[in-house]
């Protein structure tokens, strides 16, 4: 028998090699003789990375620069020519100094230094994982990494940051990084908002950055200036708001579209090949609730193995949906560590432990022989 292990992360506790690991210990202490594939996954957001060099590919460290422009230490995967390169592993809230929010100065800037640094390697084809954003900067620090001038009124170049775009007037595409005329992007995002108004970047995600709400409108204005200098068109469409306003630059500049974040990982490290004659596929995600059903992880990971006729099964830190919602979503089981543990702090503490007891729960009703 063979069973493969797809979850996303556990957001706060463990990372999605982590769950792996601890699902694996379980299914091997009841169930010895049944093979395991690792197959740690991400939907575009942090852990994308990681999840493509669990896979094999490449571990490339780049120095950057954070959201607020401290240095860091970056990770991008290669294999051949592709790269995966995570925005939230560079200029994400977990790059924030002390956790101390700059909602109206932080930049994706130290993102254009990452994506620069693969384009020099060769790279040609690079997919942009988006989430977790420090920033609502119209992904404008990006494309300043990478080349472009954005010019006031009197021509002088403007600071990073959101705020400072409501004064931009004009840019300069003659610096641009020249490996990118020849480069495709995919945008891998779970995000369908657009750039502006009460759906847009700074209404929605703004408040996750420590805006409040006049900053979100003084950043919604920025954006709505940086959108009328760019392409006020692509500001429309489903995905421009992804983290703080990349989509809207990576879309408009840069020629990238915009594809499901599962869906692409998915492909890239090759599922459907390892999920084929499997018996059972394992997913889940700290919280299974209606977010979950509408294009996280967990259901990319269920339709795909659906559609390879292998029974999948959930496991979560919380349940938030009823039996019947999640068997209708395609799910054969769930199982959440809150049944073992409901103290969510004490959950969240030892849920390597508590996700071993549920790797073999799951060996013991689901991999009979």
């Amino acid at each position: 028998m063979r069973v493969v292990l797809a979850p996303d992360k556990f957001k706060g506790s463990l990372d999605a090699g982590e769950v792996v690991a601890a699902l694996a210990a379980g299914v091997a202490r009841v169930r010895p003789e049944v093979g395991v594939v690792r197959m740690p996954v991400a939907d575009g957001g942090d852990g994308t990375v990681g999840a493509f060099v669990a896979a094999g590919w490449e571990a490339v460290r780049v120095g950057a620069v954070g959201p607020t422009g401290m240095p860091v230490e970056a990770v991008y995967a290669v294999r051949g020519g592709t790269a995966v390169v995570e925005l939230a592993g560079v200029v994400g809230l977990a790059k924030l100094p002390g956790g101390r929010a700059e909602p109206m100065g932080s930049s994706t800037y130290g993102l254009g230094m990452v994506i620069g640094d693969a384009l020099d390697r060769g790279v040609r084809d690079i997919v942009l994982g988006v989430g977790g954003s420090a920033s609502t900067d119209g992904g404008a620090g990006m494309l300043q990494a990478l080349g472009l001038r954005i010019l006031d009124a009197a021509g002088c170049e403007l600071p990073r940051g959101g705020a400072a775009l409501a004064r931009a007037d004009r840019i300069d595409r003659s610096g641009l990084h020249p490996a990118l005329r020849e480069t495709s992007i995919v945008l891998a995002s779970d995000v369908d908002n657009p750039l502006l108004g009460t759906r847009g970047a700074a209404a929605i995600f703004g408040p996750q950055k420590g805006a409040d709400p006049e900053q979100c409108a003084i950043l919604d204005a920025a954006l709505a200036n940086w959108a009328r200098v760019v392409d006020p068109e692509v500001a429309e469409r489903p995905g421009a708001g992804a983290a703080g306003g990349t989509g809207f630059a990576a879309m408009a500049l840069l020629g990238a579209v915009e594809r499901p974040g599962i869906e692409v990982v998915l492909e890239l490290i090759d599922f459907a090949a390892e999920v084929r004659g499997a018996d059972l596929v394992v997913t889940g995600e700290g919280s299974f609730d209606e977010q979950t059903l509408h294009g996280k992880a967990p259901m990319g990971v269920c339709a795909a193995a659906r559609a390879a006729g292998v029974p999948v099964v959930a496991v979560a830190g919380r349940c938030l949906l009823d039996e019947s919602r999640w068997r209708a979503a395609g799910f054969a089981d769930c199982y959440a560590l809150s049944e073992l543990e409901p103290d969510p702090r004490r959950s969240m503490v030892g849920a390597g432990p508590l996700l071993e007891q549920l790797g073999a729960r799951i060996a013991r009703e689901h991999l009979r022989s």
